[in-house]
């Protein structure tokens, strides 16, 4: 007999052998059938896999991460089925889940294209229908070697040569088999609903020097309402793109002259990214952080002492070598470095601490053409960065203050669905991370104490920390449900000891640092981008590049809306004037489209009054107004939207 452990904490015993599904059905059918998946010792497991040992148990639904994980995953082998059977020449590379879905990578000499979606989804759904069991068998190297060699699949014998004897194991639905840790749902008839989303290019293990495959995309639910919902909000998320929105409100562009990935800045981008490094610099200095300002290269051997060129060295721009020989240096792929070489620039004493550094800091590194989207992933962007030196005692009032700062930034921003992600080292991998087990184990638990004492709702995820620390890591909901990682907090006992960093303490000693790396937006590219999809372009008032456009009826009145300019400039309203020779309707429709929150419109009586038509975006009229108490009300306005919260 076995012990089974539940999430409540109770015990029961169970043969030897009995499944995950078998002991689910002991408690309740309707928990068997529902259930995709289980947590056997935290590791996520088939309901039909066989516990042989004590162990604890959790199930998992459709609405928990790993259900959908597992449901997806099965998802990605229907696919691989179905092409099997409508292209026999097919060979496969790898298909995972991902966030929202899964993906197949295939090499097949009949090119496959987004006109042949719609059979390939045919053909899933049909296979669906015979609800076939997903059987895991686990076999010897030799047996996989012999197998794939045998059906000419290359790719999965490169994969096979790489993994250890021991490790391997199968899995086959219908007729497809596939090699595959797992885990998977019992049997393809929860698949109820499924779109094949897209079609792409991807490089072969996301080498560019390797075949590119063809990678089909799709999500797949339980319930096709689901899909359904989903397919709405896809069509919403087409309207907000950041890269469509960008382009019409003039916020930024790319050029190939340039080079990919490298972002220009428009003008009304421009101010728009200004006025939130100056929203942040405020704060910044409230909390009593000092401005440094750092190059944009380094030499090789500061990153080598950091350990960013052992781990970013791969996926950096090529070393700038200078006419000396032997002297090589780096685009900086992170700022830290600098902050360290600057905390050593003097002496420091335990009374000097805690020394808060901070830096809008350009960071660059050699990103796959194939992976670059937008503002989301680009080659060179800038950190909202900050480093922290703290003396032990300061470590969890200090973490728990950059808390603050980032959840005042999401309230004043209106993001209010996020989870705090607590991101651990992975256990059973450890030489992925510097530093001794004593030190991961005071950030880990620094980190853990901080997010309990605020309160906030947290999951843990190992494998996720910073090579050099843990992490807590803030997953934003923005407005049509998607989740965005924004916002950082790290805290890393191994920096200061590469760089050798001290303070005297009290008992004249040296003593060393604990360093909190620190960035509240994360980017200030990626956070514009999802600011963007978040608001869908229509700005809180007080970011918005321009707050107020005047349009006069006719050419008549265009001096005096050049007054009504000149007066909002002067008094903090950010205003332009449409004195476009075009009907007051046009005007109107025209600038709605722009997202400017407030159009003023200006005639004969406004003129003769000394007023403004005030009509607000999405709201209609709010009547005339004088124009000091127009920007009074703005004021108001934006007093409201940032208004501080204790």
């Amino acid at each position: 007999m076995i012990k089974i452990t539940f999430p409540d904490g109770s015990v029961r015993e169970y043969a030897k052998g009995t499944t995950a599904f078998q002991i689910a059905e002991s408690i309740s059918p309707r928990l068997a059938a529902d259930s995709l998946a289980a947590g056997v010792n935290g590791d996520t497991v088939d309901m039909t896999r066989p516990i042989d040992h004590d162990a604890s148990i959790k199930f998992y639904k459709w609405d928990d991460p790993e259900g959908k994980h597992a449901f997806w995953h099965t998802s990605s082998h229907l696919l691989a089925e179905a092409l099997e059977a409508l292209y026999p020449d097919i060979k496969f590379g790898i298909g995972p889940a991902i966030e929202n879905g899964f993906y197949y990578d295939v090499d097949t000499a009949t090119p496959i294209t987004e006109a042949d979606l719609t059979v390939i989804e045919n053909k899933m759904m049909e296979l669906a229908r015979n609800k076939e069991q997903l059987v895991r068998t686990e076999v010897s190297k030799s047996e996989a070697l012999k197998t794939f060699t045998e059906k000419g699949d290359p790719y999965k014998v490169e994969l096979i040569s790489d993994l250890e004897d021991g490790t391997i194991s199968f899995y086959t639905n219908g007729s497809f088999t596939d090699l595959c840790r797992g885990p998977h749902i019992p049997n393809t008839g929860f698949i109820k609903a499924l779109k094949l989303t897209s079609v792409a290019g991807a490089y072969w293990r996301g080498n560019e020097k390797n075949k590119m495959l063809t990678r089909i995309y799709g999500i797949s639910f339980p319930k096709k309402s689901m899909l359904d919902e989903y397919l709405a909000m896809l069509e919403e998320a087409k309207k907000r793109d950041h890269r469509k929105l960008g382009r019409e409100l003039e916020l930024f562009t790319f050029s190939q002259r340039v080079g990919q990935g490298l972002p220009l800045w428009l003008p009304k981008g421009a101010d728009l990214r200004d006025r939130l490094e100056r929203f942040l610099r405020q704060i910044q200095k409230e909390h009593g952080y000092q401005q440094v300002i750092t190059p944009h290269i380094g030499n090789i051997e500061l990153y080598k002492t950091s350990g960013h060129y052992a781990k970013y060295g791969k996926d950096s721009f090529q070393p700038i070598r200078t006419p000396i020989e032997g002297e090589e240096y780096l685009l900086k792929p992170m700022n830290c470095p600098h902050h360290c070489e600057i905390y050593r620039s003097k002496p420091r004493s335990y009374k000097d601490l805690p020394v808060r550094l901070a830096e809008f800091g350009t960071v660059y590194r050699y990103e796959q053409s194939g992976e670059l989207h937008g503002l989301t992933r680009v080659r060179g962007f800038t950190q909202d960065d900050a480093h922290m030196f703290v003396r032990p005692d300061q470590l969890l009032e200090e973490f728990e203050k950059v808390i603050d700062i980032v959840l005042y930034i999401f309230r004043t921003l209106k993001f209010d669905k996020y989870t705090a992600q607590i991101s651990l080292r992975d256990p059973n991998n450890k030489e992925k991370y510097i530093g001794s087990d004593e030190n991961w184990e005071k950030a880990e638990n620094a980190i853990i104490q901080a997010a309990k004492e605020k309160g906030l709702n947290t999951v843990v995820e190992y494998g996720e920390a910073a090579f050099y620390g843990p992490k807590l890591d803030f997953m934003v909901k923005d407005a049509i449900g998607r989740s965005w990682q924004l916002g950082t907090i790290q805290v890393d006992y191994n920096l200061p000891e590469r760089f050798d960093l001290t303070y005297k303490g009290n008992d004249d000693k040296l003593h060393r640092p604990i360093m909190i790396h620190r960035a509240p937006f994360g980017s200030m590219e990626r956070f514009v981008a999802v600011l963007l999809e978040h608001t869908a372009g229509k700005f809180p008032l007080w970011l918005s590049p321009e707050q107020a456009v005047v349009l006069p009826v006719s050419e008549k009145y265009n001096d005096y809306a050049a007054e009504v300019v000149a007066y909002l400039n002067k008094h903090d309203v950010r205003a332009v004037i449409d004195d476009r020779n075009e009907k007051v309707g046009r005007k109107i429709r025209d600038n709605e489209l722009k997202r400017i929150p407030f159009l003023l419109v200006v005639g004969e009586k406004e003129a003769a009054e000394r007023t403004v038509s005030v009509r607000a975006q999405g709201e209609g009229d709010k009547g005339a107004m004088t124009l000091d108490d127009y920007c009074r009300y703005m004021q108001s306005l934006v007093e409201a939207e940032t208004e501080k919260h204790e």
